[in-house]
């Protein structure tokens, strides 16, 4: 597989951090904002991420586990175009497996795309253009 190297790269800016939309009993939502108003937390989101973090410290070991047994990225892998045509003139394909962000650049043709990426695996969040997610739909795991 060709090495894709990110030195000659400027990385991309910081993603956007994703959104997600919970529904909550009025019991749990109370006691949230109790701690809220306590000062405990600046605010209901302050409160959940901390929530979110603390579980996911808890399950760390398994994450680490999972991550090297399934030979996932952890954190962000960014493509670009001249990533993908070093790829297509090496005549192999990826095989991108990402826990966190992937992220194809915008000038990547679905073409390219195609051409390139065998299979595609993500647990978190893909940033491509949609005419690239939808060329890859049936390799996306």
């Amino acid at each position: 597989m060709p090495n894709i190297s990110k030195t000659s790269q400027i990385a991309p800016p910081k993603p956007a951090d994703e959104k997600l939309t919970i529904n909550l009993g009025c019991v749990d939502l109370g006691q949230i904002d109790l701690l809220v108003q306590e000062g405990f937390y600046a605010n209901r989101t302050d409160m959940i991420r901390t929530a979110i973090r603390n579980q996911l410290g808890t399950h760390s070991e398994v994450v680490r586990e999972v991550v090297s047994r399934k030979t996932l990225v952890l954190g962000i892998q960014h493509y670009t175009r001249a990533d993908l045509l070093a790829v297509q003139a090496s005549g192999e394909k990826l095989q991108i497996r990402v826990l966190g962000l992937a992220s194809i650049a915008p000038d990547v043709t679905p073409a390219l795309a195609l051409a390139t990426i065998e299979s595609l695996t993500v647990l978190g969040a893909l940033h491509a253009s949609p005419a690239v997610k939808t060329a890859l739909i049936a390799r996306i795991r």
